[in-house]
């Protein structure tokens, strides 16, 4: 494993820390395979029932790392967008099992829209969004023009997008762009709690949640309540369902196994 990402397992939740922090863990491909091999272990692994991404020191993810991009050996822009975040971002959304964004710094361009692909996003108070791609003369890209009109509208995605301003968490939280900021001092116990609770809630109705909702983004009301027969049909079909409506009958708490 690349010492460029870090990961444990402790109670069925799988951290992910980038771990560049001297470039404010910025991507390179190395870290970009890493984290791919790791978000499908993830997916793989029946023991991991929530994902958490977070990053070492003062920074969530600063994007790409642009001394590999202006390097004599750089593969070039196009093989990186593919390689090193299209791939990752579609793990993210695809993976059945939550996933939450911890964002402990700043995160700027591919950065900020890494977390915004992931289901959950936590951010200190004191964390800026930035979509810093205009201030180099590019586009926002990790997914960040498919999710930004969709979670804050056309208009402030365009203003986040063409103008570049860093966007406070508590800012980010009111237009309902990410899901919590935290004060300092409450983000890791925030982070825990909420990543615990997914942990023990029934893994494969949220993953059938997951699909259905981004589904949702593209499908007709035709196509989506067919989507939803099927899923549905599928949740039922699961010893977490069976156990949900037991616990329901005899008035106690579920006990869900994430099967």
């Amino acid at each position: 494993m690349s010492e460029t990402l870090l990961t444990e397992l402790n109670e069925g939740v799988m951290t992910l820390t980038l771990n560049r922090p001297d470039v404010f863990n910025s991507f390179n491909q190395e870290m970009g395979r890493a984290f791919q091999a790791a978000l499908d272990e993830a997916a793989q692994n029946e023991a991991v029932r929530c994902v958490v991404l977070t990053g070492t020191g003062r920074a969530f993810c600063a994007g790409q790392d642009l001394k590999e991009v202006t390097s004599e050996h750089s593969p070039g822009f196009k093989v990186i967008v593919e390689e090193t975040y299209n791939r990752s971002i579609r793990r993210i959304c695809d993976m059945e099992k939550p996933v939450v964004a911890a964002v402990n710094g700043v995160a700027a361009g591919a950065g900020a829209n890494i977390a915004l692909a992931c289901d959950f996003v936590v951010a200190k108070s004191s964390v800026k969004f930035i979509q810093a791609f205009a201030n180099i003369g590019l586009i926002p890209d990790s997914g960040g023009t498919y999710w930004l009109p969709r979670l804050v509208g056309m208009a402030r995605a365009k203003a986040l997008t063409m103008l570049g301003s860093p966007l406070p968490a508590a800012e980010a939280q009111e237009i309902g762009l990410i899901h919590q900021a935290v004060e300092e001092e409450a983000f890791d116990e925030a982070v825990r709690t909420l990543a615990s609770k997914l942990a023990h809630m029934p893994t494969r109705g949220l993953g059938l949640t997951k699909k259905a909702l981004h589904a949702a983004m593209t499908n007709d009301l035709h196509s989506q309540l067919k989507l939803e027969l099927d899923l549905q049909f599928e949740a039922a079909e699961t010893d977490d369902y069976a156990e949900g409506v037991q616990a329901f009958l005899e008035k106690r708490k579920p006990q869900f196994k994430g099967t």
